[in-house]
């Protein structure tokens, strides 16, 4: 999985777009990929800190790790 296909499947699922962010940074109570030297990273950004992060070798890994924060968390869903 690469951030393209993460997008689409995260659109599938009802994810709101602001729930995410695939461009890094500490965007406010948003869940974050990051391409960071080294690797990628995953974590929730919350009031400037990186909560739960985790670092992974590849670009599917850590896509695949976003997507299910996500899809777990029933904060991340548009309202109907």
């Amino acid at each position: 999985m690469n951030r393209r296909d993460l997008r689409r499947c995260a659109e599938a699922e009802g994810i709101r777009e602001t729930a995410y962010s695939l461009e890094g940074g500490l965007p406010p109570e948003t869940y974050v990929l990051a391409l960071e030297e080294g690797g990628w990273s995953v974590y929730y950004s919350e009031r400037g800190s990186r909560v739960d992060e985790r670092h992974f070798d590849t670009e599917d890994e850590a896509c695949s790790d976003l997507l299910l924060r996500l899809v777990e968390d029933p904060t991340t869903r548009e309202r109907r």
